[in-house]
């Protein structure tokens, strides 16, 4: 089964030879391009196959030579010696006008999941020639879209990780644990040459019952041992690597009271909770943490649209050192404000709820406050108040 994803019409549209589609491991990158292109006949190369990579890295002309275009070069961030190979060929290929200027045609299909390593490589030597595409795991759309009986506390348990959703044998526990080992303990690790495994790990443990809160590098050293600063390091890594996302507050230099410090998300839920130490979505729910994890889930829906859609909106959280707040600010290209609230239990929705006095002050917005819930309709309660169902999230994003 494979899972339609968002982003998938903006790649068919792009006009570059190189197209770059960077993410987590195992979010769907090679699967997402296999099927866009499925009728073009890319032939598939991993380098996670080490005699390949070897190849690539020794002789990248000779590796062209016996897999002429069009490729889709899975894990490139192996091979950073291919990289200069790939401009010399397109050159060529525009000076020889099968690729010109009246014709564009997409011949090479590039899928990186460290972006550590992408950096160090990529930008430099393919400068004008790729377009750059982030996917990251299947959103609240995406699921639903495929799995319509799906319910939001068995997403926000799973996660947005594919294999979950179309193979039913897999338990969410054990293939995100492998995936804690595998990836985020081995291949983030070992690319940024961390050596203190153990405290690294407890850090993201630490980080993840932080999901949805503001960031204190301070508070997270004198728990774990490490460092403020290396805990920022390490914080800026995870951020790199997709795993997390830093939303910024909005302030402005005129105004003192508004909170400067970014709040902290994990961009999906499954590896949150995971790392939080849950195995039953039963007990999570009635949690303390379900609050901020439900916060968590919607932020990353709103990240995950943005990137699907090719949206170039600014995203912000907005809270006073009074304590008065809103949870997502978005800024779109018309510079009209959009506010959001997330509140998991309809019942805790006050009945007049408004805008912060603050907040009334900073901006003036006819738009209504937004507030996400975990169920329930659709509906307006107040002039300046609208209930949106998570799984509705998407749908409205698309009015903006």
């Amino acid at each position: 089964m494979y899972i339609e994803r968002d982003i998938s019409q903006q790649l068919l549209k792009a006009r570059t030879s190189i197209q770059i589609l960077l993410g987590p491991r195992q979010c769907g990158k090679s699967t997402l391009l296999s099927m866009s292109y499925k009728k073009k006949n890319f032939q598939e190369i991993t380098f996670d196959d080490l005699q390949l990579r070897q190849l690539a890295n020794q002789d990248p002309a000779l590796f062209l030579q016996q897999f002429p275009p069009p490729l889709l070069l899975d894990e490139v961030q192996y091979v950073p010696n291919l990289f200069s190979e790939l401009k010399i060929v397109i050159d060529k290929l525009k000076r020889a006008a099968l690729v010109g200027s009246q014709k564009y045609e997409t011949l090479f299909l590039l899928t990186g999941s460290n972006q550590i390593l992408m950096d160090k490589n990529i930008k430099e030597s393919l400068a004008g020639r790729a377009a750059y595409y982030y996917l990251n795991t299947l959103s609240i759309h995406e699921i639903l879209n495929a799995l319509p009986k799906t319910s939001i506390k068995d997403i926000l348990f799973k996660g947005g990780w594919p294999e979950l959703y179309t193979n039913n044998t897999l338990s969410p526990v054990t293939y995100i644990n492998d995936y804690i080992r595998s990836y985020v303990e081995k291949d983030i690790v070992m690319s940024a040459g961390i050596q203190k495994l153990a405290e690294f790990h407890t850090v993201i443990k630490l980080l993840s019952a932080r999901t949805a809160q503001e960031t204190r590098y301070t508070e997270i050293s004198n728990n774990s041992g490490i460092s403020s600063v290396t805990v920022k390091e390490w914080v800026g890594l995870l951020e790199r690597a997709d795993l997390i996302y830093l939303l910024k507050p909005y302030h402005n230099n005129l105004n003192s009271r508004l909170i400067k410090s970014p709040k902290l998300y994990f961009l999906d839920t499954g590896l949150a909770v995971r790392l939080q130490g849950w195995s039953d979505v039963t007990p999570l729910i009635s949690s303390p943490q379900i609050g901020a994890l439900f916060e968590t889930l919607a932020l990353a829906e709103i990240v995950k649209f943005m990137r699907n859609y090719n949206k170039d909106w600014e995203l912000f959280f907005w809270r006073t050192k009074d304590g008065e707040e809103i949870d997502f600010i978005i800024k779109t290209n018309a510079h009209t404000i959009h506010a959001f609230e997330t509140k998991l239990s309809i019942q805790n929705i006050p009945k007049t709820i408004t805008f912060p006095t603050a907040f009334k002050e900073e901006f003036s917005t006819k738009n209504p406050l937004i507030i996400i819930t975990y169920g329930g309709k659709k509906l307006m309660l107040s002039s300046q108040c609208m209930t949106l169902p998570i799984d509705h999230l998407h749908d409205y994003l698309l009015t903006l």
